[in-house]
């Protein structure tokens, strides 16, 4: 990103992210200290960045990749294929509703209930329902991608560089 940044070469990032992983093992390794870096390198960034989500684009880790929101790039589509959420869906049902799931003695019943209480959180979790919290731009079929990017290029004026050089417009490329 930063070295994107410092030729004003713009970003296309391409969202297939399950999430940063945290807990005992993940500390370890200080995930979540070298990822933020993303954030910090992202909100200071000048050069465009757009985004396609293709599949999962789960928590802090999807938001990284974005430039640090998702309403941070000059824009935000998704393929239909796209899942959101603020983790990993099934362990955010089970840390989620842990004590309601804990409530019911049946074990039968409570993964009954948990297996349900996924597939909700899928069903909201789908592209075209996060399409509808203005979260996103829009969802497109995968073949529209190359003219999502395109468009997203030929709209960037050409202005002037650091080093007062002129970035030149896409159709000059």
């Amino acid at each position: 990103m930063q070295l994107c940044d410092s030729f004003d070469i713009p970003i296309l990032s391409l969202i297939d992210c399950p999430g940063i992983m945290v807990g005992p093992e993940s500390e370890k390794t200080a995930l979540v200290r070298h990822a933020s870096r993303m954030f910090v390198v992202g909100a200071n960034i000048e050069t465009p960045l757009m985004s396609v989500v293709i599949r999962k684009a789960y928590g802090l880790g999807a938001q990284a990749m974005a430039g640090g929101s998702f309403n941070s790039p000059l824009f935000t589509v998704t393929w239909p294929t796209g899942e959101f959420g603020g983790m990993g869906l099934e362990g955010a049902v089970k840390l989620g509703y842990r004590k309601e799931l804990e409530a019911i003695k049946d074990p039968k019943k409570r993964v009954e209930a948990y297996e349900k209480m996924v597939a909700d959180s899928y069903q909201r979790g789908r592209a075209v329902n996060m399409a509808s919290h203005f979260e996103l731009d829009d969802v497109i079929d995968p073949a529209e991608t190359r003219n999502w990017i395109m468009g997203g290029l030929k709209s960037l004026p050409a202005t002037k560089q650091r080093d007062g050089k002129k970035r030149p417009n896409i159709d000059t490329w």
